[in-house]
């Protein structure tokens, strides 16, 4: 999956679920949007659903830190890449 692929699911999925539409992708998700914890476990879901596999425990803290749609981006692709060097 690129980037791109990956970027285009991402928005979907905050239009649809979170009813953010065009967000930045350099925005503080809590600050501009008022995205909270309750929204982020639904993403990590999301993720899961998008990647075909369920987040470990360290995959899932590893995402405490994120801010930005760019730095879920950054995070699916790494995720995915350990994936494919996987199978």
């Amino acid at each position: 999956m690129t980037r791109d692929e990956i970027q285009s699911e991402v928005l979907r999925v905050f239009k649809e679920q979170f009813e953010i539409a065009n967000p930045d992708l350099d925005e503080n998700l809590r600050e501009a949007y008022e995205f909270d914890s309750i929204d982020a476990i639904e993403l990590l879901r999301e993720i899961e659903v998008l990647l075909g596999t369920q987040l470990t425990r360290d995959e899932k803290k590893m995402a405490m830190d994120i801010r930005t749609i760019n730095q879920i981006l950054d995070y699916i692709e790494s995720l995915a890449a350990v994936r494919s060097d996987k199978s």
